[in-house]
């Protein structure tokens, strides 16, 4: 790879690109295509961008920032109205043609062998003929995500949704409109815009909307700005948050501590902003009392019978060779993983992983065992 060239390309200096490597910026082989890939944000590059061999660039998705006070942040950042889209629970990718070949890449910038078979698979080859150098930026969702297994949608394993699109080369996002006019043309499935809203009555018509997804296991809403022109923002559900607290509580010793205190902080501003009522308030703290206490109540209570603690995933694959590709992914990213043999099953192979929690393990095993805090 020239690097003079990418780091032109990145609008840096080859020296600094060079001292980058192996640090901040690393480089893969496998799987093909070969890339450089940023694990950090630096220098106004998003942390998950990839510089391929043949030169182009997939810079990383930018963070979307967080509402903890729905009215006065939406009457902070936007002026003009904004459009609210359903934020889906699963995993963030940008697919994009590399090579002649349609590649889905994890957030951080991985290419993902399983999230690839699924894009073919999804994504019409039209709309890479149409537009080259176009990034499609998307959620993977359903009860066969290995990493954000959820059935509360319509998929029977894992669907692609659309969100976003961009360009190679580019570091901005085209926005919502972009977006769902792309998903019509071409048939590809979209996340849900629930529609466009005036400054003033937008918390309200929001908070209905995310109450409403709330109570169908669903996470919440991304809102943003009809024209792009402003940074877009996200607000999730009470019932989000206490999942999202009930499975990491699972395996409380895997999970940094600002994962759960994030999670608790966004509940009391929540329950402040809607003047939550004395039952309200009661069923808000039973909630979140019980995503905490029962999860770790039930690892404690698993490991004292002998039980090995771990996440239990499935996948399901067209080829077996997706099965393949993607165990040696979680090698490499260090997922310590056991995959059970494929079984045949309508429309492919159905493969069972165990994933393995060791930290959560070890800590509660020394616990029980008498070991002080």
């Amino acid at each position: 790879m020239n690097l003079r060239s990418a780091a032109d390309r990145l609008g840096i200096s080859a020296g600094r690109l060079e001292r980058m490597l192996g640090r901040i910026v690393r480089s893969s082989d496998w799987p093909e295509p070969r890339l450089l890939r940023f694990d950090k944000a630096i220098s106004g590059i998003e942390a998950g961008t990839v510089v391929f061999e043949d030169g182009e660039i997939v810079y990383g998705y930018p963070k979307i920032r967080r509402a903890m006070m729905l009215d006065p942040a939406i009457r902070r950042h936007f002026s003009g109205g904004v459009l609210v889209e359903e934020k889906m629970n699963g995993h963030n990718v940008r697919v994009a043609r590399v090579g002649g070949k349609t590649i889905a890449l994890t957030r951080g910038g991985f290419v993902c062998p399983y999230s690839t078979e699924v894009a073919e698979g999804q994504i019409p080859a039209g709309v890479f003929d149409d537009h080259p150098a176009i990034v499609l930026c998307g959620e993977m969702v359903g009860p066969k995500n290995p990493y954000v297994p959820k059935d509360v949608y319509s998929a029977d394993s894992m669907d692609f949704c659309l969100f976003d699109v961009s360009r190679k080369g580019k570091r901005d996002m085209e926005g919502s409109k972009a977006a769902h006019a792309i998903a019509e043309e071409y048939g590809i499935k979209a996340v849900r815009l629930f529609g466009e809203f005036g400054v003033p009555e937008a918390a309200g018509e929001i908070r209905e909307i995310v109450e409403d997804l709330g109570s169908r296991g669903r996470e919440g809403v991304v809102i943003k700005d009809p024209e792009n022109l402003s940074s877009p923002m996200k607000y999730t559900s009470s019932e989000s948050n206490c999942r999202d607290l009930e499975f990491a509580f699972r395996y409380y010793n895997d999970y940094g501590q600002d994962f759960f205190f994030s999670r608790v902080v966004r509940e009391g501003f929540q329950a402040a902003e809607w003047s939550d009522g004395a039952a309200e308030f009661d069923a808000r703290c039973l909630r979140l009392g019980r995503s905490m206490l029962l999860p770790m109540r039930e690892t404690v209570e698993a490991k004292i019978s002998g039980v090995e603690i771990a996440q239990e995933v499935e996948i399901l694959v067209r080829d077996l060779r997706t099965a393949a590709d993607f165990e040696e992914h979680y090698r490499r990213m260090g997922v310590r993983a056991v995959f059970e043999p494929p079984r045949a099953v309508p429309g492919g192979h159905l493969v069972k992983i165990r994933r393995l929690v060791m930290s959560t393990n070890d800590k509660t095993r020394s616990v029980i065992e008498g070991q002080l805090w």
